[in-house]
């Protein structure tokens, strides 16, 4: 039977180092809020926003919630970035994506300030995640999978990991991630020739592909490291399913993260995380 990589004891041993820093901001003087910016009411948003805002109190982190419609024009939204941008008592914002169709979300994303962009989405945050250059964080998902690997002691250096989506949200910031640890990084895609076979080469594979199950028995075998981002509604079982075909991979794997209760559940505990770093703190 594989080892069940599941998110929860790694949130928790995130939230403890989370709440000692946040002591310490308070002695400052200092009180860390993040502000999320929603634009109208998708179904997904509203969940996160209610886990994000639940994490934050239990933290001691203000949250300020700041909703505008779903027809809101492009002016309005970047003068709200704007305010957000200048108010010094807000130390991190989270903007919901995908925008609406009438806005532009690529001059959303460049309008927010990469010190307060809590989930690497504008090109500033980019530059800090592969170059190491500016202020700036890594997509919180994209962290998590390192926070998971790292709390279950897996070794990544000179490792060979293969990366199953190439988005900018998870499969190329991931990627980085891994390599800053010396890992061997392979990048794939659903265009790719042989993924089955390169994925079956890997010590480990990260699954961000947005497909339910597409990744089945044939891509593993005994000894691998799997951790599946996906997270997939199957109207057919009225349940969410991952990227990988979990029934069938896991007692072939070494070690495999469930969909949900696996990366997903660490999500929220790094944007804390991030909330702090932008407000001072020491992780």
């Amino acid at each position: 039977m594989a080892e069940i990589l599941k998110g929860a004891p790694v949130a928790a041993a995130l939230d403890e180092k989370s709440l000692r820093a946040v002591v310490k901001l308070k002695a400052r003087g200092v009180q860390p809020a993040l502000a999320i910016l929603r634009v109208g009411e998708r179904p997904d948003d509203v969940a996160y926003e209610r886990a994000a805002v639940k994490r934050c109190e239990k933290l001691g982190i203000d949250t300020k919630l700041v909703t505008l419609p779903g027809d809101v024009m492009q002016g309005a939204l970047l003068a709200q970035i704007a305010r957000l941008n200048s108010d010094e008592g807000i130390h991190g914002v989270l903007m919901f994506r995908p925008l609406p169709g009438q806005l532009n979300e690529a001059e959303a994303c460049e309008a927010l300030m990469p010190g307060k962009d809590m989930d690497g989405i504008s090109s500033g945050s980019a530059a800090a995640l592969y170059m190491g250059a500016g202020a700036g964080f890594a997509p919180c998902t994209a962290e998590a999978v390192l926070a998971l690997l790292e709390h279950y002691g897996v070794e990544l250096e000179g490792k060979n990991a293969v990366v199953v989506g190439r988005s900018l949200v998870i499969g190329r910031p991931v990627s980085m991630l891994l390599m800053r640890k010396n890992a061997t990084v392979t990048i794939c895609h659903s265009h790719t020739r042989g993924l089955a076979e390169i994925c079956a080469r890997a010590d480990i594979v990260v699954a961000a592909l947005g497909k339910p199950r597409a990744l089945t028995s044939q891509y593993f075998v005994p000894g691998q490291v799997v951790v599946d981002v996906g997270i997939n509604y199957s109207e057919a079982e009225q349940k969410l399913v991952g990227d990988v075909d979990y029934e069938r991979v896991e007692p072939i794997v070494s070690a495999i993260s469930p969909v949900p209760a696996g990366v997903g559940s660490v999500t929220t505990a790094i944007l804390a995380k991030h909330v702090i770093q932008a407000a001072g703190g020491l992780l």
